[in-house]
Order: C-alpha cells, then sequence, then structure tokens
C-alpha cells in the first residue's frame, strides 16, 4: 500500500515540487518502504522518533524536522536533521546555531509562520516576520531558506486557502528584501487533505503522512 501510494502522489506533484512524507509514529520498516517507493524526504515530528527510524534509513534520505523543537533537543536534532522546518523563537534559534557551532556543520531552517495568529499555537506572527528573520540571518552557522505554516484546524481544505496566501505573499515580501544570509527557496504548506489547495498557492514542499501510510492506528 504505502508504495502504491507514493508512486500515485509523486506523479501527481508538479515540477518544482517536493514531498515530504510525514512520518509521525510510523515504524522504522514503514518509513523505510517509503523510501524505497521514492520519497526523497522524511519528515519526523520527534527527535527521539527520528534517531530510532535514522539506525534503519541512514542517509537514503534527506531528514526535516517538522514538529515543535524544543531547545534542549537542538544537539540531538543537528546530528540527524538535514533541516529544521519549524523555527519559530530566537532562543530556539540559538541553540540549533550553538549546536551546530559544536558539531562542525550548519542547518538549513524554515520559519514557522503563524498564519491564523492562533494564540495556542506555535510559529512567528506574521507582522513580526521580517524583524525576526533579520535577526537569525545575523547567526553564522543556520541559513533561512523560507517559510512554513500549519494553518487552523479545518475538515474543508479551501478554509486555508487564506493562510497559505498569507504565508505566499509574506515569502515574496522577504525574498524582495534581499536580506543577506536568507535565501527564500522553500515554501512549506499543506498536509493530506489540504497539499493540492497549498500548491495552488505557491507551497513547493508539502508534508503527507496519511495518504501515504494510511490512517494512525
Amino acid at each position: 500500500m504505502i508504495r502504491e501510494n507514493v508512486k500515485k502522489i509523486l506523479k501527481g506533484l508538479p515540477d518544482g515540487v517536493q514531498l515530504v512524507a510525514a512520518a509521525k509514529t510510523r515504524t522504522p520498516e514503514e518509513v523505510l518502504e517509503a523510501v524505497e517507493a521514492g520519497v526523497t524526504i522524511i519528515g519526523e515530528n520527534y527527535v527521539q522518533e527520528a534517531e530510532t527510524a535514522f539506525k534503519v534509513v541512514e542517509h537514503r534520505a534527506k531528514w526535516h524536522m517538522i514538529g515543535h523543537l524544543q531547545s534542549n533537543k537542538a544537539k540531538k536534532a543537528v546530528a540527524i536533521f538535514d533541516m529544521i522546518e519549524t523555527v519559530d523563537s530566537i532562543r530556539l534559534a540559538k541553540a540549533i546555531n550553538n549546536a551546530c557551532k559544536n558539531a562542525g556543520r550548519s542547518m538549513s531552517v524554515l520559519v514557522e509562520i503563524n498564519s491564523a495568529k492562533e494564540k495556542q499555537k506555535a510559529g512567528v506572527m506574521p507582522e513580526d516576520a521580517v524583524v525576526f528573520i533579520k535577526e537569525l540571518s545575523s547567526l553564522d552557522f543556520i541559513h533561512v531558506e523560507g517559510l512554513m505554516t500549519m494553518g487552523p484546524f479545518s475538515v474543508n481544505a479551501e478554509d486555508l486557502r487564506p493562510y497559505f496566501r498569507i504565508t505566499r505573499e509574506l515569502f515574496e515580501k522577504i525574498k524582495a528584501l534581499e536580506i543577506p544570509n536568507v535565501n527564500m527557496t522553500y515554501l512549506s504548506m499543506g498536509m493530506s487533505d489540504s497539499y493540492i489547495v497549498a500548491i495552488e498557492e505557491g507551497a513547493n514542499l508539502v508534508r503527507i503522512g496519511t495518504r501515504i501510510f494510511g490512517k494512525r492506528q
């Protein structure tokens, strides 16, 4: 099932749009099957789950952190991930930067935008994003490469369109500023039920779990 699902999704993605297989709660064997079917980026929500899966999959795919990362997990995250999509505080950014410095490497990051301005959700408010990214640009070992958003929970994908649009417009605004050490390359938006709308609004990274692996048990 996983193999067929991956091939179907990849076939339907437009050129320039990359699939991130959202592997939350999935077994390393399931993750490996997805990679063998053509997935090139694995998205993990938890460092511990990523560590377990990484032992099996290793570098046969890129690894993206797509869940909230605690600052005290930065060292472990830097050892596994190729990109952290959920940077939303200076404290976290500095923790990643210090971990990278100690590990002798750099890290690509996306800034998570709270596009719906939900108080209970993580992410930088849209109006604060430019100042936040300018502050991040001074850090030597992380490189801002775009934006990510979740949007509010909704059973109707169309309800998310305005929030994807807000994030894409912000992406374009920041790109036009040409901030040093910032390359606005990736716009990560949309999940299993909303990725088609997200692509229509400019996403070039889509985080899909259920449509690949099936519903969680």
